[in-house]
């Protein structure tokens, strides 16, 4: 499905975009990486929204997930703020 590859897709920009943010010298470049990754994170929680309301999966099945997301999201507003 279309939706798995998008997903798939931004879980890999999440880590090339945290890595590629690392290696900036400036902090206002590191913060932009880190906040496309945490756009990212959004658009792979949103992508399960979809899933969900598609019923691809269940809700129930994306919790522990939802978990681990929102704490990636917090660690990644965190980076974004120094």
């Amino acid at each position: 499905f279309a939706i798995t590859q998008q997903i798939t897709r931004a879980a890999l920009s999440v880590h090339l975009n945290i890595a590629e943010g690392s290696s900036r010298k400036s902090s206002a470049e590191r913060r932009r990486y880190y906040e496309i990754a945490r756009g990212s994170v959004i658009e792979i929680d949103t992508a399960l929204d979809i899933a969900v309301e598609l019923d691809y999966t269940d809700k129930k099945n994306l919790d522990e997930l939802g978990r681990y997301l929102f704490r990636c999201f917090q660690m990644l507003s965190k980076m974004t703020e120094n």
